[in-house]
C-alpha cells in the first residue's frame, strides 16, 4: 500500500488538507472614519480579519474611542469547513480503497470537485463580505493548498489508472 507512489500523493493531500484548516485564507480589511468625542477630531479606524476554515480572526484593529466591538464580516463558516475537512478525508479513505482501483479513481474525481467547490465557497464569502460592509480582501497564499491538493489527486488518478491497466494486461495474458 505504501510502496505505491499514488499513496504518497494522497498522503500529501491529507497532510497538506489538514494544515490547511488552521491557515488563513483571506485577508479582509475595513477603516472607516468615525468623529472621537473627546476633542470632536476625524479618528480613522482600520480593522483587520483572517478567514480561516476553522472561524474568523480578529488580527487586529485601531480601537475607536465609542466601542470596541468590530463587526465580523462574514457570519457562519462552516460551509468552508466542511469543504475544508472533505478534501483530506477523501484522500484518505482512498487510501484504504488500495484493492479497488476503479472506485479509489472514481473518488479521487469526487476529491477534485471538492478542490473546485472550495474556490466557489471562498468566492461566495468575499462576496458576502463586500456586500455587507465593503471591504477590501486580499488572497493569502494558503489558498493555492487546494489546487496543489488537486494536482496531487489527479496525479494519484493517473497512477492508479496505469496500476488498472497493468492487472488487466496481466490478467490478459494468463
Amino acid at each position: 500500500m505504501i510502496q505505491r507512489v499514488q499513496t504518497l500523493y494522497l498522503l500529501a493531500v491529507v497532510i497538506l488538507g489538514i494544515a490547511l484548516v488552521w491557515l488563513p485564507v483571506v485577508e479582509f480589511i475595513t477603516s472607516a472614519e468615525i468623529i472621537d468625542q473627546t476633542d470632536d477630531q476625524l479618528v480613522e479606524t482600520i480593522r483587520t480579519w483572517e478567514l480561516r476554515p476553522s472561524g474568523v480572526k480578529v488580527v487586529y484593529w485601531v480601537q475607536d474611542t465609542e466601542a470596541s466591538y468590530a463587526p465580523v464580516p462574514v457570519q457562519g463558516v462552516w460551509g468552508l469547513t466542511l469543504a475544508t475537512l472533505l478534501i483530506p478525508v477523501l484522500a484518505l479513505v482512498d487510501i484504504f480503497l488500495f484493492k479497488k482501483r476503479l472506485l479509489q479513481a472514481r473518488l479521487n474525481i469526487f476529491s477534485v470537485m471538492f478542490c473546485l467547490g472550495w474556490y466557489g465557497v471562498v468566492a461566495i464569502y468575499i462576496w458576502q463580505a463586500k456586500l455587507a460592509q465593503g471591504v477590501e480582501w486580499y488572497i493569502q497564499p494558503w489558498a493555492c493548498i487546494p489546487l496543489v491538493c488537486m494536482v496531487f489527486t489527479l496525479m494519484a488518478t493517473r497512477r492508479i489508472l496505469k496500476d488498472e491497466a497493468l492487472v488487466r494486461a496481466a490478467d490478459r495474458i494468463r
